[in-house]
């Protein structure tokens, strides 16, 4: 996988504000210490975008049941920075920073109250459910991002 470099999150601009999606760590996401395990931020962070395709007024079944289309992930670049634990509440933010015809790069970030825990950019591709060839992201949504 080529490697990503992140920029600082902490000086994202935009137009469009960070979305925040809360959740709790189960026993289920951690290690045998009580740790959430590296891999179950990707999980986190994809719960956090599917709820802001949802708020945005975009449920990804629909769109595969209906147009036939899915988005995938292509590239993840993750930065750990503090370990996030059992029963912890966390925040987890989406910022889209580059709206592309067939893609998304989107910045991601998990937090702990006001500690950064993790960040991550992570690139998803928009594709025909059936050959998972690519494919331009419906106008609709394009539209709603640039809103």
């Amino acid at each position: 996988m080529p490697s990503t470099a992140l920029a600082p999150l902490s000086s994202l601009t935009g137009t469009l504000p960070a979305f925040q999606h809360e959740l709790r760590v189960y026993w289920e996401d951690t290690d045998a210490g009580g740790v959430v395990f590296y891999a179950n931020y990707l999980k986190f962070m994809e719960r956090a975008r599917t709820e802001w395709l949802r708020g945005l007024g975009f449920e990804q079944e629909a769109m595969r049941r209906d147009e036939g289309l899915i988005f995938v992930v292509s590239d993840t670049a993750l930065r750990y920075l503090a370990p996030a634990r059992l029963d912890d509440w966390l925040r987890v933010t989406v910022h889209p920073t580059d709206i592309g015809r067939a893609s998304l790069t989107i910045d991601q970030q998990v937090w702990r109250g006001e500690l950064l825990l993790t960040e991550g950019r992570i690139r998803i591709g928009c594709v025909d459910a059936g050959s998972l060839k690519p494919t331009r992201i419906p106008a609709r949504i394009l539209q709603a991002l640039q809103a």
